[in-house]
C-alpha cells in the first residue's frame, strides 16, 4: 500500500493524542505505519517539518473568517477559537508552539497574519502590527501550555485543590489576561492615531 502525506499527518496525530507528544518519534511513527523510518523522509525532510504538518492540522478549525466583525471582537475570537483547537489534542499547544518558533507552521502564521491586521484596525503602526500580533499569539500559547501541564498534573493527582485546573474558571482567567492585552492595543492604537494626526497637521 502505497504512503500518503496525509496518512502520515493522521497517523502522527494520533499518536499524539493517544501517548502525548514525548511519544512523538519518527521510529515510533513508522512502527505505527509498518514502513521503514527511511520512507517517513520522502515526506517530510525531517521531524520538525512533521510536527510543523501536524500542528497545521490541529489548528485546522481555526480557519473561520472573522470578517465583518470590529477589531475586539476579531482578536477575542480568534485566540477563542485557537485555544480551544490547542486544547483539543494532547500537548497542542506545547507540539504547535515549538512549531511556531521554528516557523514549520503554516496556520500559526496566517492566525499572526490576521492578528496584525487587527492591530492595524486598532491603530497600532504598522511597523508594530506583528509584533503586537506574535505577542497576543504568545499569551494564548503560553496560557495553553500552563493549562494543559497543570490538567495533566491533575490527572495524576500531583496538584492540590488550591493549584488544580479542575477547581478554576480557566475560561475567565484566559478571558481576562486576553482582555488586558485588547486594553493595551486600544490605547497604544489611540496614542499612535494621535500623534499621526499631530504629524498631519
Amino acid at each position: 500500500m502505497q504512503l500518503h502525506k496525509p496518512d502520515v499527518v493522521d497517523a502522527a496525530t494520533a499518536i499524539l493524542d493517544s501517548y502525548g507528544i514525548a511519544d512523538l518519534t519518527m521510529r515510533r511513527l513508522a512502527r505505527e505505519l509498518n514502513v521503514s523510518p527511511g520512507a517517513l523522509y520522502w515526506h517530510f525532510a525531517n521531524k520538525q517539518e512533521l510536527l510543523g504538518a501536524v500542528a497545521d492540522r490541529i489548528l485546522q478549525p481555526t480557519g473561520t473568517d472573522a470578517g465583518g466583525f470590529g477589531w475586539r471582537e476579531k482578536i477575542h475570537g480568534i485566540c477563542a477559537a485557537l485555544r480551544d483547537a490547542l486544547l483539543s489534542h494532547t500537548d497542542g499547544a506545547e507540539l504547535v508552539s515549538s512549531s511556531f518558533a521554528t516557523g514549520q507552521s503554516a496556520r500559526a502564521a496566517a492566525i499572526v497574519t490576521q492578528l496584525a491586521d487587527a492591530a492595524r484596525d486598532a491603530g497600532v503602526a504598522a511597523q508594530d502590527a506583528e509584533t503586537a500580533a506574535r505577542t497576543v499569539m504568545y499569551y494564548v500559547l503560553g496560557f495553553t501550555v500552563d493549562e494543559q501541564s497543570r490538567l495533566q498534573w491533575d490527572a495524576a493527582g500531583a496538584l492540590s485543590d488550591e493549584q488544580s485546573v479542575l477547581m478554576a474558571d480557566t475560561g475567565r482567567e484566559f478571558g481576562f489576561g486576553l482582555q488586558l492585552l485588547v486594553d493595551g492595543l486600544a490605547v497604544h492604537g489611540g496614542a499612535d492615531l494621535g500623534a499621526l494626526r499631530a504629524k498631519a497637521e
